[in-house]
Order: structure tokens, then C-alpha cells, then sequence
């Protein structure tokens, strides 16, 4: 029997959740609970209604997840910009791996060689893009001083967070500053 549980990449905040909400209703089918990258539903999809929501998602920049691999790949994604986006007192003194296999209740080495071989790219340096992207994302808001930024995404100095920032974005941070918001991506869109 197919199941109830659909997978859906992309949903990275509360406003995806509304939209695969809002589009769920309109088509007519109802669900028991939806949160980032799940949805329940009370009764298992037909055919042409997968189909039909697959168009539907699409259309909104969201694609079912049809793999047991992918499904994880994208719970380690969930986890990751939970961990970028938590405050650096709920990430003290925890290692990246260590809260990673926390939130998926896994071993780390194999979520590491699993995301490897799906993505294409390591664990590490999928966080750091994610850190770098919410860096210019709270460099754009100007609230913050690039060392309290460097302080807030856990980098151990404003040097640190500079010379990573110059490898993935080809400037410091100053500059980015300075050039704004037209450079930032969509967190559902880091690779």
C-alpha cells in the first residue's frame, strides 16, 4: 500500500510550508500534518493525483522526494540550516558532526557518505555555503558588525570568517556590504 507520507524538497521556511499548504487545500486533498520538507496526508495519493501535485509543486519550485536517499539527504539539509540559523549559545561547544548525528539520530560517517554520494559535495563545505549565504544575508539586514556576524555563525575570528568569505564569494565581507543584497541566494538553492 502506498503510504501517506510525501517527501517535498525545497521547503525551507514557514512561507513554503503555507504554499504547499494553500496548494494542497485548492486541489482538494487533505493532510494530518505538514511541516519543512514532510507532509502527511490523510489517505494515500492516486496515480494521476501524485502527478497532478507533482505539476503543482513544480510550478512553485518544489519536487516530491521519491528515494530513501534522497528523503535523508535532505533531513542532513533540514539539520544544517537549523544548526546555521540556531543562536551560538544553543551551538556552543557541540561539533558539527556531533549535533548532526544528534538531529538524525544516525552515525555521522554515514550521513557523510551518504550526502557525498548524492550531492556530489561534503557535509562541510555544504555548512559552510549555508553560513556564508546567511553571513551576507545578515551583512544586507546592517545590524550587525562583521565581527559580531563572525561571532553569531560561530567562525573563531572576523579573519576567519573573512578568508572563508573571500574562497566562496571572491570579496571580504566589507565589500559584499557595500555591493548589497543582489548577490545572496536562496538558502533552497545553496549547492
Amino acid at each position: 500500500m502506498q503510504s501517506k507520507k510525501i517527501y517535498i524538497r525545497n521547503m525551507v521556511c514557514d512561507r513554503c510550508t503555507t504554499a504547499v499548504s494553500n496548494l494542497l487545500t485548492g486541489s482538494g486533498h487533505h493532510y494530518v500534518s505538514i511541516m519543512l520538507g514532510q507532509v502527511i496526508l490523510d489517505r494515500p495519493l492516486r496515480t494521476r493525483e501524485r502527478a497532478d501535485l507533482e505539476r503543482g509543486l513544480k510550478s512553485l519550485g518544489f519536487e516530491l522526494i521519491e528515494s530513501k536517499e534522497a528523503r535523508t539527504v535532505e533531513q542532513i539539509k533540514s539539520v544544517l540550516r537549523e544548526h546555521v540559523h540556531s543562536s551560538a549559545l544553543t551551538r556552543a561547544n557541540v561539533k558539527l558532526s556531533e549535533w548532526l548525528a544528534s538531529g538524525m539520530n544516525a552515525e555521522y560517517s554515514g550521513l557523510s557518505k551518504l550526502f557525498s554520494e548524492v550531492e556530489g559535495t561534503t557535509i562541510e563545505r555544504y555548512h559552510n555555503l549555508l553560513r556564508i549565504e546567511r553571513a551576507k544575508e545578515l551583512l544586507v539586514y546592517d545590524e550587525l558588525s562583521v565581527a559580531q556576524i563572525a561571532d553569531e555563525l560561530g567562525y573563531s575570528s572576523v579573519q576567519h570568517l573573512s578568508n572563508q568569505f573571500a574562497q566562496f564569494v571572491g570579496h571580504s565581507p566589507t565589500h559584499f556590504k557595500r555591493i548589497g543584497a543582489k548577490r545572496r541566494k536562496a538558502l533552497d538553492k545553496v549547492r
